[in-house]
């Protein structure tokens, strides 16, 4: 992944594998919001869920669905993905790296995008790792 536009970080009270094992769900992604609905439109090459893997996120409303590609995948510490189609962005990517802590795992989520306005972009990116992040420990808590 690129520099980083935006990171997100929180802890969650939950051990590095129950939260990988949320993050690497791709179709259990589906839980994470309100009509949220995620499928795999093509496996990974050595993991369902890794490096390879296509998901397709689709949302309510007129908003085209987002097709990612999942690039990075080392269980238990670090999921990323770059967008193939369904972002307003130019080079929209993620990275989520997890790390244990005492009490928990640390969770930092960045996007990274190309800047065309930067003050705009680099607040959406802000916006979107936020709100990911939030949704992840959410569902990470259950």
């Amino acid at each position: 992944m690129s520099q980083p536009t935006a990171t997100a970080t929180a802890t969650v009270a939950r051990p590095v594998d129950h939260v990988w094992a949320v993050l690497a769900d791709h179709e259990g992604m589906s839980s994470w919001g309100p009509g949220l609905h995620v499928t795999l439109d093509e496996t990974g090459d050595e993991d369902r869920n890794g490096v390879g893997a296509v998901r397709r996120i689709s949302a309510p409303g007129p908003a085209p669905a987002i097709v990612e590609e999942i690039v990075a995948f080392e269980p238990g510490s670090l999921l990323g993905y770059r967008a193939r189609a369904g972002v307003p962005f130019k080079n929209y990517g993620g990275e989520v790296r997890l790390t244990p802590v005492d009490g928990g795992t640390r969770i930092d989520y960045a996007i990274s995008l190309d800047e065309r306005v930067p003050l705009v972009e680099k607040g959406a990116a802000a916006l979107v790792a936020r709100v990911l992040l939030t949704a992840l420990v959410r569902a990470s808590k259950r």
